[in-house]
C-alpha cells in the first residue's frame, strides 16, 4: 500500500463483525481463568496481554501503524518525544559505554545527552554533521554504542546526510538512531539510506493538532546485533530479570523493541494513555493531507521572508539558495522537508523578541507542527541553557527564531508577518 493508504489502515484489521475504528482498551489489567496462562506470559513464551505499563492492544495498534509507515519490523509507543529518544539509547547504553551525536539537535535532546547521560555513566561527543566522514570518524571510540542525528534539525534545518552518518556508524560496527520527527515519513524514509533505528515526537505532526504528548522508536530489524555481540550483551546474552530470556535468540528481528518493552517499560513506565494512542491514531489518518498544505505554506512564506528587507537571513531546505536545498532534493524529495522555517531578524536579540509581540494570529508557543501556526525565540527557551559556543554549533543564533507553519490560509499568516515586522 502507498503510504496515504497505510496511514489509514496499517495496524489494525478488524475482526468480522469487529470494530472499525482501532478501540480503546482503557484499562489497566486483563482477567485469566488459569494462573499458568498468566505464568506463561511472564516466562514471555506466549504473547498476550497481562498490564498495560508493558503493553496495551490500542497504543501497540497504533505502533504497529507507524512502523508500517516507517517500513520497520516493529515499533513501541512512548508517553513523550524525550521518553523516546532516552529509551532508544538507554536500551543499549549503559554505565561505562560512550555515544557520538551530531551537534544540530533540538535543546531537550541536547541537554538529555550533555548532562543527564553522564550523570548516568554514558559519555557522549558532539560532533559537526557536516563535517567529512574522517573527520567523524575520530569520534569513535572502543566503547561506542551508537551515533544519533536528527534527519532535520530542531531549529537550524540542517538537512542530515543519512548515507554518511550510516556509513560512519555501520564502520565501527554500531546503529544509527535519527530523530526523523520534522519530515515524517511521507517527506523521508530513514530506513531505505542506512538509518536502523527512527524515532519520533507524535506530539508534532503525527498528532498535528497539539492534543496529546507521544513519541515513538521503530526498529528497521536491518542492524545485526549478533554479528557485534560483545558491544551489546544486553541483547545478545541470557536477561536473568526476565527468566533467562536472550532476546536475539527468541525475539529475531523483534529483540531491539522488545526488550524496551520487557526491561524499560517494565522499570521505568513511560507509557502513553490507550486514550491519546487513540486520539494519534485517528490524527495519523490526515497526515499526508496535513503535511501537503504545511509544506505548501512554508514554501510560499520561506520565499516571502526572503524578499523582505527587515529578515537578514532565512533557513529553509525548500529555497533554492539553501545550503540544504541539495540534500532536500536528494531525502526529502525536493521539498521543505517541514512546515518549519528558520529566520534571523534584522537587529538584535532584543529587536527578534520585540517582533514576536505584535503577532495577533500567529502566537508565542513552545511547540512545532502544529494545525496552528507559531513561533519562538530558541536562544531564549528551548536552548536556554546551552552556552554561547554550543548554540553556535547547534545553529542558534541571537536573532533565530523558528516558525511552525500551520494549515491556515497563506495570505493571512503573511499579513500578520508583515504587520509585526512594519511595528517592531
Amino acid at each position: 500500500m502507498n503510504i496515504d493508504t497505510r496511514c489509514i489502515h496499517a495496524g489494525w484489521n478488524p475482526d468480522d463483525g469487529g470494530s472499525r475504528q482501532i478501540p480503546i482498551y482503557q484499562t489497566t489489567t486483563w482477567s485469566f481463568d488459569s494462573a499458568e496462562h498468566l505464568a506463561r506470559l511472564f516466562d514471555l513464551a506466549e504473547a498476550g496481554y497481562f498490564y498495560t505499563r508493558l503493553a496495551n492492544p490500542t497504543n501497540d495498534a497504533v505502533a504497529a501503524r507507524i512502523a508500517a509507515l516507517e517500513g520497520g519490523v516493529a515499533a513501541v509507543l512512548t508517553s513523550s518525544g524525550q521518553a523516546a529518544s532516552f529509551f532508544a539509547i538507554f536500551n543499549i547504553c549503559e554505565a561505562g559505554d560512550h555515544l557520538v551525536t551530531s551537534s544540530a539537535i533540538y535543546g531537550g535532546t541536547y541537554n538529555l545527552f550533555a548532562v543527564t547521560l553522564p550523570k548516568m555513566g554514558i559519555e557522549v561527543t558532539f560532533v559537526d554533521p557536516d563535517a567529512s566522514l574522517e573527520t567523524l570518524q575520530e569520534a569513535i571510540r572502543p566503547n561506542t554504542k551508537c551515533v544519533f542525528a536528527e534527519t532535520v534539525s530542531n531549529p537550524s534545518l540542517n538537512v542530515l546526510d543519512i548515507e554518511k552518518f550510516a556509513a560512519f556508524a555501520h564502520g565501527a560496527g554500531v546503529p544509527l538512531i535519527v530523530d526523523n520527527t520534522f519530515p515524517t515519513p511521507v517527506n523521508c524514509r530513514p530506513f531505505e539510506w542506512g538509518a536502523d533505528i527512527v524515532i519520533h515526537s507524535t506530539t508534532k505532526y503525527f498528532d498535528g493538532h497539539g492534543s496529546v504528548v507521544g513519541g515513538v522508536v521503530v526498529d528497521s530489524g536491518n542492524f545485526d546485533w549478533d554479528a557485534h555481540a560483545d558491544k551489546f550483551p544486553g541483547l545478545t546474552t541470557p536477561d536473568e530479570s526476565y527468566h533467562g530470556v536472550t532476546y536475539t535468540t527468541q525475539f529475531g528481528k523483534g529483540a531491539y523493541i522488545t526488550k524496551i518493552v520487557t526491561q524499560l517499560m517494565r522499570d521505568l513506565g513511560s507509557i502513553p494513555s490507550p486514550h491519546n494512542s487513540y486520539i494519534l491514531g485517528v490524527n495519523i489518518e490526515s497526515l499526508p493531507l496535513r503535511i501537503k498544505k504545511h509544506l505548501e505554506n512554508a514554501q510560499r512564506i520561506a520565499e516571502w521572508l526572503s524578499a523582505h528587507d527587515r529578515i537578514a537571513q532565512v533557513r529553509y531546505p525548500g529555497l533554492a539558495d539553501d545550503p540544504y536545498h541539495g540534500l532536500a532534493q536528494k531525502y526529502l524529495g525536493g521539498s521543505g522537508g517541514s512546515g518549519v522555517i528558520a529566520f534571523e531578524v534584522e537587529g538584535t536579540r532584543e529587536s527578534a523578541i520585540a517582533f514576536m509581540e505584535f503577532l495577533k494570529l500567529i502566537s508565542i508557543a513552545t511547540h512545532v507542527a502544529d494545525a496552528r501556526t507559531c513561533l519562538l525565540h530558541p536562544a531564549s527557551t528551548t536552548h536556554r541553557q546551552l552556552s554561547d559556543e554550543q548554540l553556535a554549533s547547534a545553529g542558534v543564533t541571537p536573532t533565530l527564531i523558528r516558525l511552525s507553519v500551520g494549515i491556515e490560509d497563506a495570505d493571512d499568516l503573511i499579513a500578520d508577518l508583515d504587520q509585526a515586522l512594519k511595528s517592531a
